[in-house]
């Protein structure tokens, strides 16, 4: 076991040192190389592979800017996210929240590049994880933003159809259509 735990040692180490790597990966520290993060994308593959550490990944390389504003790092994070949802699998994460969140936020960041993609990211992640109301508030909410108002209807709806949770959360966002408001859902209902 000894012999194991020094090769695993090895291993590791070799890779933090390929990688650029200045920190210990704990989950909350990322590389020191800020425009590629391969080193830290390495480890969470190499080691858990699992949505809330992809998770806090992307949220941490968002910070570091504006995707609106930044198209260089737009185009980071698209990539990033594409990265991670490749490595997660749909079928074992489909019941997993960080999953779907992951979903939804490369689904958002398409949008700002290519809306017909965008779109096909939305369906995607409503097929994957229609258990979260979450998920169709923010195609819903894609939907009106690109004026089509009765196609988000009809995304609402087919969610409190199927279940979706928190119900309350689908009711205030059809609530707040009703109203012709441009935003579902305000960002303290969020």
């Amino acid at each position: 076991i000894t012999s194991i735990m020094n090769r695993v040692r090895n291993l590791k180490n070799k890779y933090r040192n390929e990688d650029n790597i200045t920190d210990e990966f704990n989950y909350t520290k990322i590389s020191a190389d800020t425009t590629d993060n391969s080193g830290t994308v390495n480890q969470i593959m190499m080691t858990t592979n699992n949505p809330e550490d992809w998770l806090c990944f992307l949220l941490k390389l968002e910070k570091k800017g504006v995707p609106q504003m930044d198209v260089s790092l737009l185009n980071r994070l698209i990539g990033r996210y594409s990265q991670a949802v490749a490595a997660l699998p749909a079928e074992k994460y489909s019941q997993d929240q960080s999953y779907a969140r992951i979903l939804v936020r490369f689904a958002e960041l398409k949008a700002l590049q290519d809306p017909e993609e965008a779109r096909d990211q939305f369906h995607l992640a409503r097929l994957n994880c229609k258990k979260f109301a979450f998920v169709h508030v923010a195609f819903a909410q894609f939907e009106l933003s690109q004026e089509n108002e009765k196609k988000c209807k009809q995304i609402l709806q087919k969610a409190v159809e199927c279940s979706a949770v928190p119900l309350e959360l689908l009711e205030t966002a059809l609530q707040n259509l009703h109203l012709k408001k441009k935003q579902l859902l305000s960002d303290e209902e969020k």
